[in-house]
């Protein structure tokens, strides 16, 4: 059973950074593409960024691009979202999640996401 933990979450004022940890158990978690989405209250769970498995390859959505910044460490079986210069628009439960594919344009759908992380709260105060 693959567990994904994330960690890091929390109250933030605009403007202010954030980074997010994401744990996971799978052995071979070297050979995943790891992404990141988030769920506001009363809005559909939104892609946020993704990064291949060689850590070569990053996809962000157009909302944080320039802003959040997606990595992993793979020794630690670690991924990370480093967030910058916070909106209140990005108040949300943060996600990470695992896939197989290898296509970047596909990293934006959540079906194409095998295991998922129980969330993190970040909250942004104006």
């Amino acid at each position: 059973q693959v567990r994904l933990v994330e960690s890091g979450g929390g109250l933030v004022q605009a403007g202010g950074s954030l980074r997010l940890s994401c744990d996971s158990t799978r052995r071979t978690f070297g050979s995943y593409a790891m992404g990141w989405f988030r769920q506001a209250p009363g809005k559909d769970n939104e892609f946020v960024a993704a990064v291949s498995w060689s850590g070569g390859s990053t996809n962000y959505a157009d909302s944080v691009k320039g802003r959040f910044t997606i990595s992993r460490d793979d020794a630690k079986k670690m991924v990370y979202l480093q967030m910058n210069s916070l909106k209140p628009e990005d108040t949300a439960v943060y996600y990470c999640a695992s896939t197989r594919s290898v296509l970047p344009r596909l990293w934006v759908l959540s079906e194409e996401y095998e295991y998922w992380g129980q969330g993190t709260q970040v909250t942004v105060s104006s």
